[in-house]
């Protein structure tokens, strides 16, 4: 491992607050609008700790190379110095591999990584194997992204705390949606950050380093305060916002983007297509 990679590891993980999974503002004809990046970012500066483009909230799962890289691209160059972790919303090692080169030539910090998504004859890989090959096949430091909806990995602490104990992993987005599961991850002391991934949750288990979720697009300083006072109210108005937002359902991102562009702040509210 090289010293810078080695620096880079030490730094982020000592990554705390909050991260925004980025929406992807994307203009009439589909590209990505750098402009409405720039002012996304621009709104949410002073409020967090950190940037996640092209993940689940990006409609990570849909974009094209291209409007995955321009994505990572605008980020990076309206982040000011915070760090941007990039979304990989794909299952298989390989791939991830090469989408962490591309983003490492693109300036990106860390590159999150899904679980192996459910085994085919093609991927055999435990979470643990899989990880381990991207730290074999990659430049950048790792970000886990704890999820079984998509990946179909059954939840396992013991594997996850396994995976955290391998030297590029660098933090956790916990977003099994199960509050005994982040209480059973934090008893193991994985040893690197673990951030709360769902608003309903966002007060009710101490110990995380923070919070990465979607309403923090449009309401980060709500998502600041819970952290620092979670409490009753704070999560009353936390879940208050959340149904008014419609964040629990679907298309979730979509909601948030027809927000964003009412407000000015991105130009259109269309999906990625």
């Amino acid at each position: 491992m090289s010293d810078q990679k080695t620096r880079n590891i030490a730094r982020l993980r000592e990554l705390t607050g909050v991260i925004v999974p980025l929406v992807t503002p994307v203009d009439d004809n589909g590209k990505v609008d750098e402009a409405s990046v720039a002012r996304l970012l621009d709104t949410l500066h002073g409020s967090v700790d950190g940037f996640m483009p092209a993940l689940s909230s990006g409609e990570g799962w849909k974009l094209s190379l291209t409007q995955w890289m321009d994505m990572v691209r605008y980020t990076v160059r309206h982040a000011r110095g915070l760090p941007v972790l990039a979304g990989a919303e794909l299952g298989f090692a390989p791939l991830i591999a090469g989408r962490s080169e591309l983003a490492a030539s693109l300036g990106a910090d860390a590159i999150v990584v899904p679980p192996p998504f459910s085994k085919t004859e093609s991927n055999q890989l435990g979470l643990v194997e899989h990880v381990h090959a991207l730290e074999r096949d990659s430049d950048l430091p790792i970000f886990l992204y704890c999820e079984n909806e998509v990946s179909g990995w059954p939840l396992d602490a013991a594997e996850l705390a396994q995976a955290c104990a391998l030297p590029s992993v660098i933090g956790v987005k916990e977003s099994s949606a199960d509050e005994d599961f982040t209480r059973q991850i934090l008893a193991r002391d994985p040893g690197v950050p673990v951030f709360q991934g769902w608003e309903h949750l966002i007060t009710k288990v101490t110990g995380t380093a923070g919070f990465i979720g979607s309403l923090a697009n449009l309401e980060p300083e709500t998502c600041r305060a819970a952290l620092a006072h979670p409490d009753g109210v704070r999560q009353a108005r936390v879940d208050e916002l959340s149904r008014r937002y419609k964040l629990d359902t679907e298309d979730w991102y979509m909601h948030i983007k027809k927000e964003l562009a009412a407000r000015g702040v991105i130009g259109t509210g269309l999906p990625v297509d």
